[in-house]
């Protein structure tokens, strides 16, 4: 394996998935709600850090990632009646720390019996003083944390859960991580364009190769071709699909400088490509750097490549193509390793084509994926009221396993092709 390769690899999965659910723990925040843990991959942690509420981590299996919202799952720990747990007090007396096991470990914590808890709304716990037997009411304050296995977790109250929320504001945290994977893709395509330029669409002349047959006829950077044998040409491709109709034929070239008009004969010279005779005149397309034109060319890039991904998926959905199109991890490996070795600039290129596949894909009204949540989530704007929970979370955990078999399959695909 090419070691520039899997580290191209690691760095764009790493930023493709980063910046999806950065999209979703930022607008998490924004609403108020309780982001429990941002992951990097799936499965066993690798890495782990906390910074105030959240967890994050970089998991064992690069297939994705994910933002954990206190509320889409049911919470940590049910207490119910007869339980017997720890609490500890701040200086108010209000309850900050809930020791579900292990309490021996806590010589501070006040042992008791739960009467009844309510951590969603009230946030008091009635209980029975184990040593007493006395009933007491306790506040418990915002912030408190279950400790078990010696690990504290922060409560929820309901106003940080995602389901407290609006629509609005549940379908904006859903739809912010595809939204960030087309945002990337768009700064991409603006950092290149400031880079190198954007491609002029009129008939332009950029470079001119030494010793072409443009060169020899003293045609220069910034000529503007007007016609060709009399045909007036509009535009670089019109240009270009001219000249390469024409292999070793003499054509006679009107062409602008400076504001005055000049005319030249020169042959084409003939190439095959793909088994076929064209003609080339030795001119690059011209190139530009205005503010306007590159920041136009980010958003143009980005919905042109965006239209061609649905294309694609609407010939997947109607038959049109097979699943031996689709490629898994290791068929976007080989393809990496193939744009890796054209440059740099062409591997910035394929990782914004990724980005806005993924943000695509990601926004298909299927289950387990953001699309899938978007719809659930405008049935419960339609009906005015969520659907159950539990039978919302079969439908995504069928959907997840579905999309599992897929990506097994896709893989398996990919694996015969390399050694095919």
């Amino acid at each position: 394996m090419n070691p520039n390769t899997i580290i191209a690899f690691i760095f764009m999965f790493g930023l493709l998935v980063f910046i999806h659910e950065l999209g979703h723990l930022i607008f998490a925040k924004r609403a108020g709600m309780l982001a429990r843990e941002f992951a990097i991959g799936f499965g066993p942690k690798v890495f782990s850090y906390r910074k105030n509420e959240t967890l994050y981590t970089v998991r064992l299996l690069p297939i994705g990632g994910y933002v954990r919202v206190a509320g889409e799952d049911p919470e940590i720990i049910d207490l119910k009646p007869g339980y017997h747990i720890g609490l500890e007090f701040d200086e108010q007396n209000r309850v900050n720390k809930i020791i579900v096991n292990n309490k021996s470990k806590h010589p501070n914590a006040k042992i008791v019996e739960v009467e009844h808890i309510d951590l969603d709304h009230k946030l008091i716990i009635d209980c029975y003083d184990l040593e007493t037997n006395e009933r007491h009411t306790y506040d418990v304050d915002r912030k408190a944390l279950f400790v078990m296995d010696e690990k504290e977790t922060l409560i929820a109250p309901y106003d940080r859960q995602f389901q407290s929320k609006t629509v609005g504001q549940k379908a904006l945290q859903v739809f912010a991580g595809p939204m960030m994977n087309f945002l990337l893709a768009i700064g991409i395509f603006i950092a290149l364009g400031f880079y190198q330029g954007v491609p002029v669409n009129e008939p332009v002349l950029g470079g001119i190769q030494d010793g072409s047959p443009a060169d020899r006829v003293g045609l220069v950077e910034g000529d503007k071709v007007i016609s060709i044998d009399g045909e007036q040409i509009e535009d670089w491709l019109s240009f270009v699909l001219t000249i390469q109709q024409k292999p070793n034929e003499e054509i006679n070239l009107v062409y602008e400088r400076n504001g005055e008009q000049f005319e030249t004969t020169l042959i084409p010279d003939a190439f095959t490509d793909n088994g076929q005779t064209i003609g080339r005149i030795g001119v690059m397309r011209a190139f530009e750097k205005s503010p306007g034109d590159v920041i136009l060319f980010g958003f143009t890039q980005t919905y042109e490549i965006t239209k061609l991904i649905l294309n694609a998926v609407g010939q997947l959905v109607t038959g049109q193509l097979s699943l031996d199109a689709l490629a898994g991890p290791v068929g976007i490996y080989t393809a990496t390793d193939e744009v890796v070795q054209t440059g740099l600039l062409n591997f910035l290129t394929w990782t914004a084509m990724l980005s806005i596949n993924l943000g695509i894909i990601n926004l298909l009204p299927l289950p387990a994926l953001d699309g899938g949540r978007l719809l659930f989530l405008g049935i419960e704007a339609v009906r005015g009221k969520p659907i159950d929970p539990q039978k919302e979370g079969i439908v995504h955990f069928i959907g997840f396993a579905l999309l599992m078999l897929l990506m097994i399959i896709v893989t398996w695909n990919d694996i015969e092709r390399l050694f095919m």
